[in-house]
């Protein structure tokens, strides 16, 4: 998965529940806890992502993750970017399956 895989994925995630713990997102994206990590403070860095923590809360998970405008407008763009490139895949998949059924039937064809 690569770089803007994981923030779209972390995107989606917020935006669903911005309570989501770093543990819980590596878990249900199948990446480490440092690479979540690195790519929330990424996304805090460039303002698509607020972190606010609730200080007086005796529950030391007292914090929310909130996706900005930016961040929004962000998810977005990624969202056609990758939706672009898994067209550009499925079209290319497409025309390999095209090839070996037409391999395959002239293999039977010879027999």
């Amino acid at each position: 998965m690569n770089k803007d895989e994981v923030h779209l994925n972390i995107l989606n995630k917020l935006e669903i529940n911005p309570k989501y713990t770093q543990r819980e997102l590596s878990k249900e994206l199948g990446v480490s806890l440092g690479k979540v990590n690195y790519c929330i403070n990424k996304l805090i860095e460039k303002g698509l992502v607020k972190f606010i923590n609730f200080k007086k809360n005796p529950n030391k998970a007292g914090y929310t993750y909130l996706l900005t405008p930016s961040g929004l407008e962000e998810k977005a763009k990624l969202t056609f970017d990758f939706l672009k490139i898994k067209m550009d895949e499925y079209e290319i998949l497409k025309s390999e399956i095209k090839k070996l059924k037409e391999d395959a039937d002239n293999f039977k064809i010879k027999k």
